[in-house]
């Protein structure tokens, strides 16, 4: 049991990893990378973007570029997470089918999954 939980949890980062969010700026200029915890991981600026813009308009831009692409990941992690497709079957419905098998057969079930 102690195994399936640790490729389940194991899954669960791969997914969240995997997630990533590039929403760009209203100019289209700026185009953020934020990963699913909210974090910047990288920052486009198209050439000639800071000389298009003021100091408080490039920042305004900049960080409303993150915003968005942080809601966006948020978003992504949520429909990832809650996937009815990505969910595991249940530990009581796999014991029960164990325990009903032939006495002859009653090695621990292993999930589907080399041991590690």
């Amino acid at each position: 049991m102690a195994r399936e939980l640790r490729h389940r949890i194991a899954d669960m980062r791969e997914r969240a990893d995997a997630i990533v969010a590039r929403r760009p700026s209203r100019s289209g200029l700026i185009i953020p990378e934020v990963d699913a915890m909210g974090r910047l991981q990288d920052l486009y600026l198209a050439p000639g973007t800071c000389a298009r813009f003021g100091n408080r308009e490039l920042a305004d831009e900049i960080v409303a570029a993150i915003a968005e692409s942080i809601e966006d990941a948020r978003r992504q992690y949520q429909i990832a997470m809650n996937n009815p497709d990505n969910l595991p079957r249940p530990f009581a419905e796999v014991m029960r089918e164990w325990r009903a098998g032939p006495e002859s057969d009653r090695r621990p079930p292993n999930f589907g999954k080399a041991e590690q």
